[in-house]
């Protein structure tokens, strides 16, 4: 079983990963309104990179923007959040252990302790995001069941990578668990809103793109208003 899950199951799972994100690239890009964004856009097209970048790089700074700042302690919660679901998986021992084995690449690895501490800081943050949805009116009447399920598939392959690693009960079964709740992971993303991965940075980048050109961008530049 495992050596199934490991081989053609990852093979498939990244591919369906990789072709999703793919599509949901070309259906955004298509969907902007042409006559309004694209036309502009390719005219000024400094205004619009420098707006962009501004913008990713606001966002992705903790307390970089006014909403940030708004909510500290939610602020922290995300940023430790995202920055550990991504950090651990891309620098864990074990599966750059893996990668050299089938595939002949490697990535430096974090010291075992310090994944470890990180796999449960997405936990814990996890049942936090959790709570704030239930408990907050304003967030618990846009929380809907897919929310608590995306977030459930999310932190799936942490729990079950936290159980074989520590071997509590039987490895072989978790560590199969593990691999398999990763690959669903990598299938959700392009078709749940763990499509932000990728989105982000292009919505990010199109509000940027917009405010840096016609909100206040280009002013007395002699562009139509």
């Amino acid at each position: 079983m495992y050596e199934l899950v490991t081989g053609p199951l990852a093979w498939i799972a990244f591919g369906i990963f990789i072709i999703g994100l793919l599509y949901r690239l070309v259906w955004y890009i298509r969907g902007l309104n042409w006559q309004l964004d694209r036309v502009t856009y390719s005219e000024n097209v400094a205004y619009g990179i420098k707006g962009a970048l501004r913008s990713i790089f606001y966002w992705l700074l903790p307390f970089g923007t006014h909403s940030w700042r708004f909510y500290p302690g939610f602020t922290i919660l995300v940023f430790v959040f995202h920055i550990c679901l991504l950090a651990t998986p891309v620098f864990l021992t074990g599966h750059n252990v893996l990668l050299l084995e089938r595939w002949g690449i490697s990535l430096p690895s974090l010291p075992e302790g310090l994944t470890d501490l990180m796999t449960v800081a997405v936990m814990v943050a996890a049942l936090f995001i959790v709570l704030r949805r239930i408990a907050l009116p304003e967030v618990r009447n846009l929380t809907k069941p897919n929310d608590f399920l995306v977030l459930g598939i999310t932190v799936a392959p942490f729990l079950t990578g936290f159980l074989a690693y520590h071997q509590v009960g039987g490895y072989d079964f978790w560590i199969v668990a593990h691999v398999l709740c990763g690959e669903i992971m990598l299938v959700a993303i392009p078709f749940t809103k763990l499509s932000h991965f990728l989105l982000f940075f292009l919505s990010r980048a199109q509000l940027g793109m917009d405010f840096g050109i016609k909100r206040g961008g280009m002013k007395n530049k002699g562009m139509a208003w």
